[in-house]
């Protein structure tokens, strides 16, 4: 169906905002255009003059020249044609378009929360579930140099709020005021709501055009807010989708079926990059393959329990430390580190490197960068990385002494482990981006330059580990593309790349993360993602399709199955291009050539803060080598002669296609602009924003102690007359109960019951371990508290989350009323929650939080001390042992008191080693 047919309907329906404004690469119903996200829009102020100039410009009608007009009749849009001009490129500098607003401070409106009634349910009491405050957007200035620089403003302003972590922080900063308190806002300082974002969605193109995303298994606050502010409506269920984001891998069955309009996060069979087993043994093939010394860029690891000789022959050689990571985990659970092999449990497939006890260190803090990889098409191969990154502290000052091991604070720097630890620092300004435990990447480059070291080998040495970590893997995952990816630009990939600096500032790769965290919890951090998601959505490019344009694709006549039907070229012309003449003739590029050339240049242009490392002027030199020279395929395993994957398939070669269009003759402009100089500039520069993004959580109601405890004597008192808690109640009160010791934990370590929650924790199991044992007994009481709030924090989320499926649709006969147990909810203390927990498993004999009612492992239910922590105390007793790990005795050194720690270290050691020596 021709796209122009549907071009005039279109330009009637956009009767409040100028759609060139929200739309570039083409004109609104063709096949190129794609929508705009930029980050000024998260501001209240930006979307009221937005609102306001509505009026005005419908006033015009779309008849109006300025209301629709081609992309090339603005500085702001990028050309439609084929070739995007010299003149064109400079002036769309990175394909970002911005609204000319004044500076100002957001005013904070109530967020309501716009989600499932499950949800809402849910997090109705929840403490952890909150948002943050901080700078977004961005404007561009067209640089005579042609470097492509934004304009910097010096002059924004921050509000500073309480912040509280969101739901996947899983707990309260100790920060914010205590869980009864009320959170103060001024008049001035309102919470922005999602009901004015959805007014504003309402005025935009993606709204007209009835664009929508759906979640599957994730789920951030930022994201929902992004899209809704731009007009992308929500949808659940088996309905149609413009924008698929999910944080697992895709169902085949999906990827089969996507329409050429249609946008997902993921490529099929991408854990080859992001399980640690699977990308240590690609890298470990190519290593073999192509020479250790071209992919020296991740520690010599072993996956155990299959290689433990090989471990064992190589501790013999350069003894430990080791650190031991469960092989798809994230988030740092299950993580240590040890001395020897013996230490290691065998129960599990683990992956263990050799840990490098000569970290980069900031003040004497270890420091690890993540880094956000966006990987639009593997074959050809295109990658970006963004402009700006996190840079990680430990929040314990570095000690090699080996006693020092069992410190997760000291030696791991993921920020969902240190954020427990009572000493964790937060920036308050989105500005000061060298505050705290959570720098920028160019704020760490800066400082690194400073001090005379030289960033910019230390950049260029980080490009080409990413480069070549997605070469060895790349193989796999371009052949799943062929047989399950309909169309080219289909699929898309955000990986988080966790990388280690080492203090002769060579890098190494940690482990690369499948759906990065989206959360915030620091004006810094959404200042960073806010820019980061918006220019990923803009760069990738959701098609601005027209509802009768997307029936059309919808069709099975016109569905693409696969990418051997979509991908055709003629054999004599590729078998002619991959000759190795000297004097090539000129050959036309076919359809498919031309229509990748186009999408990779308009790409580029909406690129924002994305700086494309692949392909460059450069790589072909570089990295051709590791390319099969006829399809141009990184080639990651022998080729067998005769029996090549190849030669099933026409052979083409599009990464070479695409280099010699971007960077051959002639292509003088493209070569300046993609300098390494330019990109070594454009990520030491500071990430500044022009407008305020206010991020906030719905307003916390007042929690009065006096009504607690009225509250709470009406529901003993209903407790004791015959009324029970269903399920959903029973966890809802255990889940915000948990939550309070939760806190305890990470502001009062002295007042803490860290011993009683780790037997909980390993007789209930659920993949919750605790370290393997420490031996330092002096300063430990902070570390060993955020350890055990780290455990705790994750067993939180994982029961919110089953908390899900016990929601009651109705008030059941003999229950407590759903409307008088939620305001007691509302008001609960710690002591209201456990009085009540305590008053009904006694007088029922039940324990509807841990337990269905028909269960036949149910233990009898043990016998609850009086008086203060009384339930918690008698909490292990209420888990039956049936499920313990086999080595659970080498966790006893830890719930032991800590002046036997150095007496227990060689018992526990020896009891173990006696133990696997029986078997």
């Amino acid at each position: 169906m021709p796209a122009s047919s549907h071009i005039n309907s279109t330009e009637r329906c956009f009767k409040y905002v100028n759609s060139d404004e929200w739309v570039t690469s083409g004109k609104i119903g063709s096949r190129e255009a794609v929508l705009v996200f930029r980050t000024n829009i998260l501001n209240p102020k930006t979307r009221k003059l937005i609102l306001e100039a509505a009026p005005q410009q419908s006033k015009t009608g779309a008849d109006s020249p300025s209301a629709v007009s081609t992309p090339n009749e603005t500085i702001h849009k990028t050309s439609s044609s084929p070739t995007v001009s010299k003149t064109q490129s400079n002036y769309t500098n990175q394909g970002k378009i911005f609204v000319a607003v004044e500076k100002t401070v957001a005013n904070c409106k109530e967020l309501v929360n716009h989600r499932n009634p499950i949800k809402k349910s849910l997090d109705a009491f929840s403490s952890s579930d909150a948002s943050v405050s901080s700078d977004g957007d961005e404007t561009i200035q067209y640089n005579e140099t042609k470097s492509r620089k934004p304009h910097k403003s010096k002059n924004t302003s921050i509000i500073e709020i309480e912040v509280n972590l969101n739901k996947e922080s899983g707990y309260e900063s100790a920060t914010t005021s205590q869980s009864n308190t009320e959170i103060n806002t001024s008049e001035e300082d309102h919470e922005a709501s999602s009901e004015e974002d959805n007014e504003c969605g309402i005025n935009m193109p993606a709204h007209q055009l009835k664009i929508t995303y759906k979640f599957i298994q994730t789920e951030t606050k930022l994201l929902r807010k992004i899209f809704n502010v731009h007009g992308l409506t929500e949808v659940q269920g088996d309905s149609n989708f413009n924008l698929l984001w999910t944080g697992v891998h895709m169902k085949l069955d999906t990827l089969r079926n996507l329409a050429l309009y249609q946008r997902v996060n993921h490529f099929p069979r991408s854990y080859e990059l992001t399980r640690k087993d699977r990308l240590y043994k690609n890298i470990e093939r190519m290593q073999h393959l192509r020479g250790m010394k071209h992919f020296d860029i991740v520690p010599q690891s072993f996956i155990l329990p299959l290689e433990i000789r090989d471990l064992i022959f190589a501790h013999n050689k350069h003894r430990g430390p080791w650190i031991v990571k469960p092989a798809a985990s994230s988030r740092g659970r299950g993580i240590f580190i040890v001395n020897s092999p013996d230490q290691i449990p065998q129960d599990e497939q683990v992956l263990v490197s050799k840990y490098i006890v000569d970290p980069l260190c900031i003040d004497g803090h270890k420091c690890d960068l993540r880094v956000y990889v966006l990987v639009t098409s593997f074959d050809p191969l295109i990658i970006y990385l963004y402009e700006e990154g996190i840079v990680r502290l430990a929040t314990v000052r570095y000690d090699r002494n080996a006693d020092n091991l069992w410190n997760p604070c000291m030696h791991l720097c993921n920020y969902s482990i240190n954020k427990y630890h009572s000493d964790y620092i937060r920036s308050s300004d989105a500005q000061d981006e060298d505050v705290g435990h959570k720098w920028t990447l160019s704020a760490l480059l800066r400082h690194l330059k400073l001090q005379g070291c030289d960033t910019h080998l230390l950049m260029l040495n980080i490009e080409d580990l990413i480069i070549k970590a997605v070469l060895a893997c790349a193989q796999t995952i371009i052949s799943a593309c062929r047989m399950f990816v309909p169309n080219v630009n289909n699929c898309f990939e955000l990986y988080g790349f966790d990388i280690l600096i080492d203090n002769t500032l060579k890098p190494w790769l940690l482990e690369v993360n499948l759906s990065p965290s989206m959360g915030v919890d620091s004006p810094l951090d959404t200042k960073v993602k806010a820019c980061l998601v918006t220019d990923l959505l803009t760069c990738v490019g959701i098609p601005a399709f027209t509802p009768e344009m997307r029936t059309h694709y919808d069709g099975k006549s016109s569905r693409l199955r696969s990418s051997s039907c979509q991908r055709q070229v003629d054999t004599s012309e590729s078998a002619l291009r991959s000759t190795k003449s000297k004097k090539k003739p000129v050959i036309p590029l076919t359809q498919e050539e031309q229509r990748i050339l186009r999408s990779a240049r308009l790409q580029y242009t909406r690129r924002g803060g994305f700086v494309r490392i692949f392909p460059t002027d450069d790589t072909m030199q570089r990295y051709g080598n590791f390319l099969d020279p006829a399809n141009g395929i990184p080639i990651s395993t022998p080729n067998v002669q005769g029996q090549t994957f190849q030669t099933l398939v026409t052979q083409h070669n599009y990464n070479q296609m695409l280099h010699s269009n971007l960077f051959g003759s002639g292509q003088r402009s493209a070569k300046d602009d993609n300098s390494q100089e330019n990109r070594i500039m454009q990520y030491e520069r500071a990430l500044e924003t022009d407008s305020e993004i206010p991020f906030l959580k719905k307003q916390i109601v007042e929690k009065c102690e006096e009504e607690g405890r009225r509250l709470r004597k009406q529901m003993l008192k209903k407790i004791t007359s015959g009324s029970t808690l269903t399920h959903f109640q029973a966890r809802q009160t255990f889940s915000l109960y948990l939550e309070s010791v939760l806190r305890r934990l990470t502001q009062d370590p002295k007042d803490s019951h860290e011993k009683i929650i780790i037997k909980f924790l390993t007789k209930y199991g659920g993949g919750v371990k605790p370290p393997v044992l420490f031996k330092n007994s002096q300063n430990i009481s902070k570390a060993r508290s955020a350890m055990v709030a780290k455990l705790l924090g994750d067993f939180l989320e994982l029961y919110r989350r089953d908390t899900e499926a016990y929601i009651d649709s109705f008030d059941h006969f003999g229950m407590i009323p759903t409307n008088a147990y939620s305001l007691f909810l509302m008001h609960a203390q710690e002591s209201d929650l456990e009085a009540v927990l305590t008053h009904h498993t006694n007088v029922t004999g039940i324990m509807p939080f841990l337990y269905n009612r028909c269960g036949l492992s149910v233990p009898a239910t043990p016998p609850i001390p009086s008086g203060l922590h009384g339930f918690l105390r008698a909490l292990p007793a209420m888990v039956t042992s049936y499920g313990m790990s086999r080595e659970v005795s080498k966790y006893d050194g830890y719930i032991k008191n800590c002046d036997k720690n150095c007496e227990n270290v060689q018992d526990i050691s020896l009891r173990s080693r006696s133990t696997r020596d029986s078997k």
